[in-house]
């Protein structure tokens, strides 16, 4: 679905990301894991089209998306996540889903959609009229989430989804991915949270210094001795 080809990207004048090298294949959930710094974000943008490659390419569905900006890209089937949620804190979570399905015209089935979002978090069926500055960060990471559902996306890019969480929150939360992708929603997930991330993936790949240096199976970089030393804490 996804493929990364020698994608070199930069801040200005300096180099974020080199050679990095890396596919995604329908069905899959995939995770890239590092250190903070790493240029996992960076990736992220690079496929979304905020931070364009300079060196490179970008490949999804067979087509090459490096020019494309990031409305088109969005239109193509690829919604992000972004780090820290970035939801509409003066709208309403009613509001905040609206907007995630402002490229869709297709009334009944974004009824349909709001019923399925709705099932996956009740809790924002009860908030729907509620503020979105108003909710927990969990809460808030829900609505997120959910926005980018509304636009139903072929490919989910998630960054950072646990990031200040409580550990009840990130298991609920993990949890509800593994179902997205379990509906038939590829997903790419960036996360610090190495251990749970690499739970509910497939493969995963490692991340330092803007470079791949490891990727296998989400289980196998699990029982590595290396991740287990620098990421999971073991």
């Amino acid at each position: 679905m996804l493929e990364l080809k020698g994608v070199c990207s930069f801040y200005g004048k300096i180099q974020a990301l080199y050679d990095v090298c890396l596919t995604v294949d329908e069905g899959e959930i995939i995770t890239l894991i590092g250190a903070n710094g790493a240029g996992k974000t960076t990736t992220l943008m690079s496929i979304c089209g905020i931070v364009p490659p300079r060196k490179g390419s970008v490949v999804f569905q067979g087509e090459e998306i490096n020019s494309l900006p990031p409305d088109k890209i969005v239109s193509k089937g690829i919604v992000q996540v972004p780090e820290g949620r970035l939801i509409f804190p003066r709208m309403s979570v009613m509001e905040n889903l609206d907007m995630g399905a402002y490229l869709r015209n297709d009334k009944s089935e974004i009824k349909r959609d709001l019923e399925y979002i709705f099932e996956l978090f009740p809790i924002l069926a009860e908030r729907k009229n509620q503020l979105g500055g108003t909710l927990s960060g969990g809460e808030q990471q829900m609505l997120a989430i959910s926005r980018a559902l509304m636009a139903r996306p072929k490919l989910l890019l998630l960054d950072e989804p646990s990031l200040g969480l409580a550990p009840l929150v990130i298991k609920q939360i993990f949890e509800i991915i593994k179902k997205i992708n379990e509906t038939g929603t590829t997903i790419f997930l960036v996360e610090q949270n190495a251990h749970q991330a690499l739970r509910i993936a497939h493969r995963g790949y490692v991340m330092e210094n803007g470079r791949i240096v490891l990727a296998d199976k989400a289980k196998n970089l699990l029982a590595n001795e290396e991740v287990k030393k620098a990421y999971l804490g073991l």
